[in-house]
């Protein structure tokens, strides 16, 4: 009987250290996969030559979010320098229930993008810009922001790893969308521990329904975007939230967008739920004066660049609704809206319909902006940025 035992136990011995050694080698490449996987990932998608644009209808592209292959991300602790940025997979992020961001909104963020030129090269449009109003929108928020270079070369390198998802020259952009947000734990109120830089992006179409149509606005007298002393002029997500209730609102009575009043006299103009807007009256373009209620719109300022060139005497001033229901035009700026044409506006159940179409202001103005962005015109302002 021991000796059957002990010639069991010899028999098992082999099989054993045969299993130990299969287990170590399976290890091993299992961690050389594990490897090459993050390698490969970390490849940007732009280096595969045979494939130049992903399968979409971009013939329809609306604004909704198609999440391209690559998002950017980068890290920033207490001492308030950020750590190198990488590139990975679109996908889910961690956070603790107890986040800045979370509990007390602390987070802003800024919208670019990048066209695409008839020759298939890329191009940005003063994202510099977009880098300097985060880092402003920061200093309110309490929150560091990278440099200027940081943010720059973050929206390069995720344009050129989600090459492929940039629309077709003249069917859309690829909408850039850099995020700032406290991402450390923390529960009395007070600036987070640690921050996060997240850039994403989506190709997009036209931001409204109606497409390049004229638009329908509201004037809404219940809810204010915006009041003095407070962060109406910085790109922060508590600004957007807020809008949401009166804008279903007037979408669900037929309108496009809600055109916002002062919080104070409830009678000067301020903004659109996502935009800038610009008033017409012969040679006499007015918009409403950023004085921190008001959002320092990149598409405003290059608007009033360009129609200043054209002859037209700008003016930032308060606009009195009443100027807004006597004007020839209307029209509305934004990254996402481009440069929109407004049809009609209500006001006190008084509807007052604007001059549209191609020989409108609006259309001029856009036609030339539009050329600058996509290359189609020299840039004598240095505005482009080309980026492959």
């Amino acid at each position: 009987m021991i000796k059957a035992i002990s010639s069991l136990r010899k028999s098992l011995v082999l099989p054993l250290h045969l299993h130990i050694r299969m287990l170590q080698t399976f290890a091993k490449y299992n961690a050389q996969a594990a490897t090459a996987l993050r390698d490969e990932r970390k490849k940007p998608v732009y280096q595969n030559g045979d494939d130049e644009y992903v399968d979409l209808d971009w013939d329809n592209l609306g604004f909704g979010l198609t999440p391209a292959d690559y998002m950017y991300v980068m890290k920033c602790s207490k001492d308030g320098a950020f750590t190198e940025g990488e590139l990975s997979p679109y996908g889910n992020i961690q956070l603790s229930p107890s986040a800045g961001v979370l509990n007390y909104g602390q987070a802003i963020y800024e919208g670019t993008k990048a066209y695409r030129k008839e020759n298939g090269k890329l191009l940005l449009f003063r994202p510099d810009h977009n880098a300097i109003r985060m880092k402003l929108g920061a200093e309110r928020m309490l929150m560091p922001s990278p440099s200027v270079d940081q943010f720059v070369n973050a929206v390069k390198q995720t344009a050129l790893a989600n090459k492929r998802w940039v629309p077709p020259s003249g069917k859309g952009t690829l909408y850039i969308r850099p995020l700032l947000m406290g991402s450390g734990p923390i529960l009395g109120l007070g600036p987070a521990p640690e921050y996060t830089f997240i850039i994403y992006a989506s190709p997009v179409g036209n931001y409204f329904k109606e497409g390049m149509a004229a638009l329908n606005l509201y004037v809404e007298e219940e809810y204010v975007r915006a009041a003095p002393g407070g962060a109406g002029g910085v790109k922060s997500i508590t600004n957007y939230a807020p809008v949401l209730k009166a804008l279903s609102r007037a979408k669900s009575l037929g309108f496009s967008d809600v055109l916002y009043l002062d919080s104070v006299k409830k009678k000067y103009l301020e903004e659109a739920s996502s935009c800038n807007v610009f008033v017409v009256k012969g040679r006499t373009i007015s918009t409403p004066a950023t004085n921190g209620t008001i959002l320092e719109g990149i598409t405003r300022k290059s608007i009033m660049e360009i129609a200043s060139d054209q002859g037209y005497q700008v003016v930032e001033k308060a606009v009195h609704v009443d100027e807004v229901m006597d004007a020839d035009e209307v029209f509305c700026t934004g990254t996402a809206v481009v440069v929109a044409p407004v049809g009609s506006i209500t006001y006190q159940d008084k509807r007052v319909e604007y001059k549209t179409g191609d020989e409108s202001v609006c259309q001029k103005l856009r036609s030339i902006l539009v050329s600058i962005q996509t290359g189609l015109t020299e840039d004598n302002k240095g505005w482009v940025t080309n980026i492959n």
